[in-house]
């Protein structure tokens, strides 16, 4: 890793897409050497930022550093295992900046004073351009190859497949930076927070602040796609509203009535001229019950059936649990079932009733958070496509000329 002591570079980026480079002299020579930092001095810088981690949760990532600070046997893993399966932020990152979430990966081993550092992730994510960055790095860095699954990408699995074990959620002890998994510390950043964290050491935190606004600093990463002109990875500054969102992506292509906010674990917001003005910010979305999480939005088409569109997630989700609790092996197949019998027309008030029911029963329950946010999920559905579900109940669908019997290709899933 190249450092420097003297003054920062000047930026020559704005932002993470702006960062393109080849190779690792192109990278120096376009962002400049990372400049050494006392740990003391980047954790302020960090915490100054206000960075939060990119990967879904948004935790402070100045604090998620300073747990494991100097502690030397801590495990340090970046993240690009994305089992959300609208988002490609993370694999278009690596495959035009390896050098940068290097950088960021680089910092947060020098924090904790380490040489364990790993990157898990799809192995043809990993192979290509991430490889050969390494290469012409020679530092040394374990190449985790992940298997593709929604509940693969969680913390406890990217760790457990680090240390040899199955990429399956693990029951946590303790946090896991005080080795809550077995006894072993681990720091787990998203590749998108790595990048990050490396601007926000060369340019300084007031620079990275300045990209977004005061209650939503910096900027993010988010995965477009459904019925948008331009389907893509875009980055948005903070404060950047939904109606900013769809308009980069080149506008809708048909009338739309709702989008999917923070991918299969998030929630729907009715898309209306009101919810155009909307902060994407977890402040802004809270009204509507979603988050911005990893920074997925999906255009539903006004033509196809909201309650469709959610039994095929629900279902897909069911089939991608781990199996590990009852809430995964026998709740979430449930719920799918009672959403497939609402959406294509044998259902009943009860039907509504026991989803509800189910959807309580499973929260809090799960060896891991994945009935969580498919409860939540479940919940949104509901309410957003209120109306949709009482004429589901008579027999009717909005966006079909016949009545809803015949099962459909999931349109989420197409």
């Amino acid at each position: 890793m190249t450092t420097a002591t003297g003054p920062r570079a000047t930026p020559q980026v704005s932002g993470l897409l702006d960062a393109r480079a080849a190779t690792y002299r192109e990278h120096i020579e376009r962002l400049g050497p990372l400049p050494r930092l006392r740990t003391e001095q980047l954790l302020g810088e960090v915490a100054d930022a206000g960075l939060t981690g990119r990967g879904g949760a948004h935790f402070p990532t100045a604090r998620k550093l300073a747990a494991v600070a100097g502690t030397r046997h801590a495990l340090v893993v970046g993240n690009a295992a994305e089992g959300e399966p609208a988002s490609c932020k993370d694999r278009v990152l690596l495959g035009s900046a390896p050098h940068l979430v290097l950088d960021g990966l680089a910092l947060a081993r020098d924090v904790v004073g380490t040489r364990r550092t790993a990157l898990a992730g799809p192995p043809d994510v990993l192979d290509g351009p991430l490889a050969r960055a390494l290469a012409e790095r020679r530092e040394r860095v374990r190449l985790v190859g992940i298997p593709e699954g929604f509940v693969t990408g969680q913390e406890t699995s990217v760790v457990s497949a680090a240390l040899g074990r199955p990429a399956k959620p693990a029951t946590l002890t303790g946090p896991l930076v005080a080795g809550g998994l077995g006894g072993q510390p681990a720091l787990v950043l998203n590749v998108e927070t790595l990048a990050h964290l490396a601007l926000i050491v060369r340019y300084g935190p007031n620079w990275w602040r300045c990209r977004g606004v005061p209650q939503d600093p910096g900027t993010r990463l988010v995965s477009l796609s459904g019925s948008v002109r331009w389907p893509g990875v875009f980055e948005f500054g903070g404060g950047s509203t939904l109606g900013d969102l769809i308009a980069t992506a080149g506008g809708t292509t048909e009338a739309v009535q709702a989008l999917l906010v923070g991918g299969y674990h998030g929630g729907w917001v009715p898309w209306t001229s009101e919810t155009a003005d909307c902060p994407f910010t977890t402040q802004g979305l809270q009204s509507h019950g979603a988050a911005p999480g990893a920074g997925v939005v999906i255009a539903l088409p006004a033509a196809h059936c909201g309650l469709e569109a959610a039994a095929g997630v629900v279902a897909y989700l069911a089939g991608e649990s781990a199996g590990q609790c009852g809430p995964c092996r026998n709740g979430l197949p449930a719920l799918a079932d009672h959403l497939e019998a609402l959406a294509y027309g044998h259902s009943t008030p009860q039907t509504v009733r026991e989803l509800y029911r189910l959807s309580n029963l499973v929260e809090g329950r799960g060896a891991c958070r994945h009935p969580d946010g498919t409860a939540r999920f479940l919940r949104s559905t509901l309410r957003t496509f209120a109306d949709e579900v009482q004429h589901h109940l008579a027999g009717h669908c909005s966006a079909r000329a016949e009545a809803p019997t015949t099962r459909r290709t999931p349109w989420l899933l197409n």
